[in-house]
């Protein structure tokens, strides 16, 4: 088969599942990245359609990395097929492995009856080593990178519609903030989700994340950042202090969307500065991903805050981060440090 250049995690894991579905499958699969979500999806695919159910018992080896050597993955992967037409290896965990490198000799001329899956979690090949360089001249790499946080809103609104969904924008937001950025996580919820509303239902809203989730909207970081953007001081303690006494509260990730949502206001001042008005794609290129539906929130949110006091902003949130993360040796509450960021952000 000949190779293709694909960029994205996403399609290529996309391609590769559509492939093997079909019956296509390549010689050897690297499956890797810190995001699991692609390598997993791709590994699960070649899983339930390489080998038919009542060949498995003969013609299919599912190891890990922690358990094998590289002579053993060698030995199961050189076996031929007993009365089919291919055989399944597949190595979980390979990250766990330390003779890894030495499948390289393998891949380099691996069985057109055997198909090997290598399967990374939250780890990543050398790119500079012999394993690397192999699979990719003969087989596939699936290298899958992390989304970053501003990604996620619209990442979900894709995934709902390749479910045959929609998903209204606040509650992408608000599941996003839910999740973070583990789209893993995104998946499991969502079939939860799915279980618990009327059947034939099309449409997810703010209240359906809010009542299968367990996150209020109410209440969210995501809210806190809005009322940052109106100034509304009264509505900002409020919610700091109601997302602050959480039990599972964690500092580093608020100070994290608050970074993001502040230095994204700071990137559109600054161009708005400079030219003088905002073009369409001025704001889709400074709001990377974002749904156009929020772009009026941070529009307004310019006429409040001045370059001055949003420089101020980031330099505050760069001195929580570290102090979050126990930076300063003391032990402070996380929920009393979001209360004072909450005020130290407002008097900006």
């Amino acid at each position: 088969m000949a190779k293709q250049k694909i960029d994205s995690a996403a399609e290529l894991s996309k391609q590769l599942v559509a492939e093997v579905e079909q019956g296509q499958f390549r010689p050897v699969y690297l499956l890797m990245g810190e995001e699991p979500y692609y390598p997993d999806m791709v590994c699960d695919a070649i899983v339930r359609n390489c080998i038919p159910e009542e060949e498995k018992d003969f013609n299919e080896t599912i190891c890990y990395g922690s358990d094998v050597t590289a002579d053993m993955v060698l030995g199961a992967a050189r076996r031929y097929p007993m009365m089919a037409e291919r055989q399944l290896v597949v190595v979980k965990e390979a990250h766990r492995m330390n003779d890894l490198e030495d499948l390289a000799y393998y891949c380099e001329q691996p069985l057109d009856s055997t198909v090997l899956v290598i399967l990374m979690h939250r780890a990543k090949a050398d790119k500079r080593r012999q394993l690397y360089k192999s699979v990719s001249k003969i087989g596939v790499v699936v290298d899958s990178a992390p989304l970053r946080d501003y990604q996620m809103s619209g990442w979900i609104m894709d995934y709902y519609k390749g479910r045959g969904l929609t998903i209204d924008p606040r509650a992408a937001q608000l599941l996003a903030e839910s999740a973070g950025t583990d789209l893993g996580t995104i998946a499991v919820e969502t079939e939860k989700m799915l279980k618990n509303i009327p059947e034939g239902c099309k449409e997810i809203k703010v209240e359906d994340v809010e009542r299968n989730v367990g996150i209020s909207r109410q209440f969210s970081v995501f809210e806190l950042n809005s009322a940052f953007s109106e100034r509304d001081a009264a509505r900002a303690v409020r919610i700091a202090r109601h997302v602050g006494s959480a039990a599972r509260f964690n500092m580093a990730p608020a100070v994290a969307a608050l970074y993001g949502h502040f230095m994204r206001l700071l990137k559109l001042s600054a161009l708005y500065s400079q030219k003088g008005y905002l073009s369409p794609d001025d704001k889709a290129r400074v709001l990377p991903g974002m749904n156009p539906y929020f772009h009026r929130e941070y529009e307004n949110a310019m006429k409040k805050w001045s370059m001055y006091s949003l420089m101020n902003v980031i330099s505050i949130l760069c001195e929580y981060d570290y102090r979050g993360k126990g930076g300063d040796g003391g032990d402070i509450d996380q929920g009393e440090l979001l209360n004072e960021l909450t005020l130290r952000i407002l008097n900006s």
